[in-house]
């Protein structure tokens, strides 16, 4: 007979699926890594350290490298692997589920072909589409990694359920990357207490100072005196985008070093940035 799970929670055990939703398939392209990146290898470790448990989690705010950081893993990985960018219109749970589903299905075909099915039919159910999924990753017997790109954008409580209901009835094998500018509503401290959550936070990913160098000197080309790399990494904090934007600045000055010493946070591209990944963003 097949494995089953038990029932999902009640909220949301009974909403029926249309197939009327189209599928963007960009969405489940993995992003390529950009060239001449700063090695990672500290930050790749972890990440291969954290199969070991149930959830990664890539938490940071804007400009940080989350999605860069993941993306060179799954590059370099030998793990399969199924990618969703999710943005707002993935707070519909069917939306959401179909993603999901077509993710996995395209990683191995002997999965999701029964819950892409269910999708089809008004009698599709989450309970059922989950229910199938997680039956078919325990049949295949894969090593499947399903990472949730950009998951501060999901505010649906259900959806949130659903990812939950995932994480309680995963298969050991398998393992969920979710990269989110804030920590998602999961029971995080319930995870961390059972060892089954890998964190990757704003203070991992900092350039430390050799990264800096790395970044700034053989990325951005800039031939930067130590000091005025030491400088540029105290200002920003070792913030990615920080360095980036500080590296665009300095690009074609004659006084390199007065700049520097003037980069402030209200530098014109650093407030564009801000105005746009975050200010912007915010409610009224």
């Amino acid at each position: 007979p097949a494995p089953t799970v038990p029932p999902m929670p009640h909220a949301f055990a009974h909403s029926a699926i249309p197939a009327t939703i189209a599928l963007l398939q960009t969405k489940l392209y993995v992003p390529r890594p950009q060239p001449n990146l700063v090695e990672r290898g500290r930050l790749i470790a972890l990440l291969d350290q954290g199969l070991g448990s149930r959830l990664t989690l890539v938490s940071a705010p804007p400009g940080f490298g989350k999605t860069t950081l993941v993306s060179e893993w799954v590059w370099r990985t030998e793990r399969m692997v199924a990618w969703v960018s999710l943005d707002e219109g993935d707070n519909d749970l069917r939306r959401f589920l179909r993603y999901v589903a077509a993710a996995l299905h395209r990683l191995d075909q002997r999965v999701g072909a029964t819950a892409l099915g269910l999708l089809q039919s008004p009698q599709g159910t989450p309970e059922a589409v989950l229910t199938t999924l997680l039956n078919d990753l325990l049949e295949a017997d894969t090593q499947a990694v399903l990472v949730l790109d950009d998951y501060h954008t999901i505010e649906s409580a259900e959806v949130h359920e659903a990812v939950l209901f995932m994480l309680d009835h995963l298969p050991d094998e398998c393992h969920i990357i979710l990269t989110s500018r804030v920590d998602p509503p999961l029971p995080l401290a319930r995870l961390r207490g059972r060892r089954q959550l890998t964190e990757v936070r704003s203070g991992d990913l900092r350039f430390a100072p050799d990264e800096a160098a790395a970044f700034l000197n053989a990325v951005m080309g800039l031939n930067l005196e130590a000091a005025d790399v030491a400088a540029l990494e105290a200002r920003t904090e070792g913030w990615v985008a920080g360095l980036q934007l500080a590296a665009l600045s300095v690009q074609n000055r004659d006084d390199v070093a007065g700049f520097i010493q003037a980069f402030t946070g209200s530098h014109r591209h650093v407030v564009d940035y801000l105005a746009d990944e975050v200010l912007h963003r915010q409610p009224e």
